[in-house]
């Protein structure tokens, strides 16, 4: 019994889209796993001393939890997601760790099922949707049922992924957040949203400077995340369509045009930034999760 699994890092929010947009970006989480007689990880890529953690590991908590009577597992682990860096690395976790579960265990969950528990555990379901189908994934949970569409698969934008050295923990974002908004403010990011659903659809790059506007979550947690402020100013600068955190933070994504210069476009977000060892990933726009 072995399988492989590829999901994909994801950046959800998107500006506007809070708890409700996710975007897949082609940095992978793969996971090779077999029955073993005793569970093991073997780990390369991204924070590998912390993947092949044994202990709070939270894709094998994931499948201890819905898999007790499943068989131990040896992990073969290519990690290409920053941690804790607002990428979407727990929700691939989650995703990969019920995946497991539902085929080692022989748990017989439909793809729906999978998508929910990952979901559930997750707490909301911007990211593990965007990493179950890939593209830009709108969803939602509607009477305890995961709804989500995606569109966008196949727009070659570059994507650019500023992450700096320290991290944020998802919790302590949230915590910055106010408990209510004003009227404007909320349909302010509605209209956002939509506009930015429609830019993804239709393949508008231009619409995404008015579309990534937000009011709910970025201003609070722009003193936590100081590259934000930093590099929102390249925004129509050398191809840089759009400039929004990713996720909570504290890593911002820059969406730009494809047919720029690349080294270009990196300098002057390191020069931008102030560091010149700042780490910028490039990706484009991925699909969803494998297995097979």
């Amino acid at each position: 019994m072995s399988l492989l699994l590829r999901l994909p890092a994801t950046s959800a929010n998107l500006g506007p889209g809070f708890d409700a947009l996710g975007l897949a970006m082609t940095l992978y989480l793969t996971v090779e796993a077999e029955a073993s007689a005793a569970f093991g990880i073997e780990a390369v890529g991204m924070d590998a001393a912390l993947v092949r953690g044994l202990e709070g590991n939270l894709m094998l908590d994931t499948y201890r939890a819905l898999a007790p009577a499943g068989p131990a597992l040896q992990l073969r682990v290519e990690n290409g997601i920053p941690l804790g860096m607002g990428c979407g690395s727990s929700a691939a976790a989650l995703l990969a760790g019920v995946m497991l579960a539902n085929h080692f265990g022989e748990l017989r969950m439909t793809p729906e099922a999978v998508l929910g528990e990952a979901c559930r555990r997750e707490g909301h379901p911007d990211n593990v949707a965007a990493c179950f189908f890939g593209g830009m994934t709108a969803s939602a949970v509607v009477d305890g049922r995961v709804e989500a569409a995606s569109v966008g698969r196949r727009l070659a934008w570059r994507l650019l992924l500023a992450v700096p050295g320290q991290s944020l923990a998802t919790c302590e974002a949230r915590a910055l957040l106010p408990a209510s908004y004003a009227r404007r403010d909320a349909v302010a990011n509605v209209q956002a949203t939509a506009l930015l659903v429609a830019a993804f659809a239709l393949g508008r790059p231009e619409l995404l400077r008015a579309a990534t506007r937000d009011w709910m979550h970025q201003p609070y947690r722009r003193a936590a995340c100081p590259l934000l402020p930093l590099l929102e100013s390249l925004v129509d600068a050398s191809g840089i369509y759009s400039v929004t955190l990713s996720g909570a933070g504290p890593s911002v994504l820059l969406i730009a045009d494809p047919l720029a210069d690349l080294e270009l476009q990196m300098s002057m977000i390191r020069r931008t930034a102030g560091d010149a060892e700042l780490r910028v990933m490039e990706a484009r726009i991925a699909g969803g999760a494998e297995l097979r």
